[in-house]
């Protein structure tokens, strides 16, 4: 081969690799990856993502992190509450079957503060008002105590349960408008770095979805104890209500005996 074909060969040669180098520097794919790798953040665990998550985002993600602990202390406080007065209820309510007078009755009661012996009491004051005189009237003043009683002690126990039908109702939408919030800047953050790379945009949105995890944590919980507080009072009131029948059956038997008088259960 002559020198001359030689030189040309290599000449060409170089151009070839020359080109090639340019062509590979000039391609956005690795470059752009290995400088989306360095600003991707380390940490994408939850606590991770909650810190490198939008100051709106992250208050959407504490307010609902507070509404799923009130709803666990909601759930505990009540359950307590309503186990004890039911306790109590059953006790009360045996007792008063067992009675034969109001006036011991209310005598037994006459210290407790709890529903039942709230129902006897009234009974027995309405009794020491209407002077013994038994008549219609009577039995309605009685009736109407009774129903009034029962409305108050039901209020008091279902207290502070309405706050667990609020989160439960709210949460998830809580969470969905943190959610729109955090896509809402991935988008704005995929428009300024010119960038469509998965890699870039993921972060931003899973840290948004993380608010919409975070509501559904917070509403589940908060419906499901709501209802079943919803039925274990449901079944307290229900014991109010025999209470009260029984209170009735004990002046209806008093009332049919000559010569009984109501007041006496006040003394």
């Amino acid at each position: 081969m002559q020198p001359t074909t030689i030189d040309t060969t290599i000449g060409r040669i170089r151009r070839a690799i020359v080109m090639m180098a340019f062509g590979a520097a000039s391609l956005p794919g690795p470059g752009l990856a290995a400088t989306d790798i360095v600003q991707l953040p380390r940490n994408l665990s939850p606590w991770g993502m909650f810190v490198g998550a939008d100051i709106v985002v992250q208050a959407v993600m504490v307010g609902l992190a507070v509404a799923s602990q009130i709803t666990w202390t909601v759930w505990l406080a009540k359950t307590i509450e309503i186990s004890r007065a039911t306790s109590l209820a059953k006790r009360r309510l045996a007792q008063l079957e067992s009675e034969r007078l109001l006036a011991d009755a209310e005598h037994d009661s006459r210290d407790g503060r709890d529903a039942v012996a709230q129902i006897i009491q009234s009974a027995a004051r309405e009794a020491s008002l209407s002077d013994g005189v038994i008549d219609d009237g009577f039995k309605e003043r009685i009736a109407l105590r009774l129903d009034r009683v029962e409305a108050a002690m039901s209020r008091r126990i279902a207290r502070g349960t309405g706050v667990l039908a609020t989160i439960g109702a709210t949460a998830p939408f809580v969470g969905l408008f943190g959610t729109v919030w955090g896509i809402m800047n991935a988008f704005i953050g995929i428009s300024e770095a010119n960038t469509t790379n998965l890699a870039v945009v993921a972060p931003g949105i899973a840290e948004a979805l993380l608010a919409t995890a975070l509501g559904l944590v917070a509403a589940i919980p908060a419906v499901v104890i709501y209802n079943y507080l919803g039925r274990t009072i449901g079944a307290y009131r229900a014991l109010l209500g025999d209470a009260s029948t029984q209170v009735m059956l004990l002046i209806s038997r008093e009332g049919d005996r000559r010569g009984f008088r109501l007041s006496r259960a006040a003394e």
